[in-house]
């Protein structure tokens, strides 16, 4: 799962729809049953898909997501970007880059805050069907 696919997504149980607590689900570090566990995947650089992505990505919870993950090198504001070809553009769209495409989370847990449920991922693959009881 690539790191890009977690600022798309939030807990799927019902009762979690109407709070605000349900998004960004967040990384579990330190889990006996499915340590995390990420890789670096060699992606060629395209400045153009960063840049056409950016708008679309939620900015506090991809900082929540990154520093979890321990990542402390993006900025604390979204960066307005104008030109994608620019020099000076060029180190925040590489960084973006490795983080959310090269980023490949191979296993591990994420945790809703507001209902405590948890989401396995393994083989790159996160699990977000839910038990019975969770579905109603």
């Amino acid at each position: 799962m690539k790191l890009l696919t977690t600022n798309f997504v939030q807990c799927t149980v019902k009762a979690c729809a109407s709070t605000p607590n349900c998004f960004p689900l967040h990384f579990d570090q330190q889990t006996d049953e499915l340590p995390l566990e990420l890789v670096h995947e060699d992606i060629e650089f395209s400045p153009e898909f960063i840049y056409n992505i950016l708008p679309r990505i939620d900015w506090p919870a991809l900082l929540t997501t990154s520093r979890e993950l321990g990542n402390n090198l993006l900025p604390e504001q979204k960066p307005n970007i104008e030109n994608p070809n620019a020099p000076e553009n060029d180190q925040i769209l590489r960084d973006l880059h490795t983080l959310l495409l090269e980023t490949q989370i191979m296993q591990g847990s994420m945790r809703c805050n507001s209902c405590g449920h948890i989401y396995f991922i393994r083989d790159s693959i996160p699990n977000f069907l839910l038990p019975g009881h969770l579905v109603q």
